[in-house]
């Protein structure tokens, strides 16, 4: 693939690539299941924040989280998950990477689908917690807002070509900044990158009937991390997103589009870092704790 994109020039992404090695890790009977992921921080922290991509999105695009929140302290582990086709497999899967890597908590940052995907893995595994805190980022609740539960079970046979398609024509392009279309530049060139398998199996887990029991979830920490301007979802699905969780923290953002993670990654990286304080004296902590003078 080749990079022509603003931030894939950028002096701090070729650091990144440069300096954070590409872990591919199979957990899976299946070996054809590769999960890619980027370990950034102190190993020691056993309670990372682990952030998982939108459908259009891989393991790389949280590179601007990766090093500033690394170079806090912070273990960030960025990964894109293999094909799965079901909500149980990937948790399954994910439940297993996480055994893999020896960690028994995290903290998930997710936006869009990895939001959903969150979710629901923090509800699959609610009877033996695996997940600390949610920070939600213009994400939903229930997949019956994109209205395509009769396509879902055709989009293994769609070619690649129609399913970017079907992603890009959420991206929008109005009313944007500089730094949004960077973002946009970026996240089309990832997209081009994704094999059709991984594609079709995340637009499966997209639009296949779903939705998130959030009462499962009430005494979990969640932060979301909202945008006021134009974005793929629309209000309601944002209110929806509010009401499942009430004592929420909330984080509005007044712009940054789809993907403010990357166009006002700033803004983002701080109330990541809000968020994720209320650990820093406990053993849920994502950043090594300070030494404590004896003398």
């Amino acid at each position: 693939m080749s990079c022509t994109s603003n931030l894939s020039q950028s002096p701090e992404y070729r650091s990144f690539r440069s300096s954070v090695p590409l872990k591919v890790i199979i957990v899976d009977k299946d070996n054809t299941k590769e999960w890619k992921l980027y370990d950034c921080g102190p190993k020691t922290v056993r309670c990372p924040l682990f952030c998982l991509p939108p459908a259009s999105g891989t393991a790389d695009i949280f590179f601007k989280q990766a090093l500033a929140l690394s170079a806090k302290g912070i273990r960030v582990i960025s990964a894109e998950p293999p094909a799965y086709w079901n909500i149980r497999d990937f948790c399954e899967g994910f439940r297993k990477l996480l055994d893999h890597l020896g960690l028994d908590r995290i903290h998930i940052f997710g936006p869009s689908l990895g939001g959903y995907l969150a979710q629901k893995f923090a509800e699959y595994t609610s009877n033996c917690p695996r997940v600390s805190s949610l920070i939600l980022c213009n994400t939903f609740v229930d997949t019956s807002i994109f209205n395509s539960h009769e396509s879902a079970s055709i989009f293994w046979i769609l070619p690649s070509l129609v399913l970017k398609r079907m992603l890009m024509g959420n991206f929008g392009s109005e009313k944007v900044d500089l730094q949004m279309v960077d973002a946009i530049d970026f996240m089309v060139e990832r997209l081009e990158s994704i094999p059709q398998t991984d594609l079709a199996s995340r637009l499966t887990l997209n639009c296949h009937r779903g939705y998130v029991q959030a009462h499962k979830l009430v005494a979990l920490p969640v932060t979301i991390i909202d945008v006021f301007d134009e974005c793929a979802l629309s209000g309601n699905v944002r209110e929806e997103l509010c009401k499942c969780y009430p004592n929420a923290k909330l984080a509005h953002l007044k712009s940054g589009g789809n993907f403010p993670y990357l166009s006002r990654y700033g803004e983002v990286n701080l109330h990541l870092q809000i968020h994720l304080r209320q650990f820093d004296d406990s053993p849920f902590a994502a950043s090594e704790r300070p030494l404590i003078n004896r003398s």
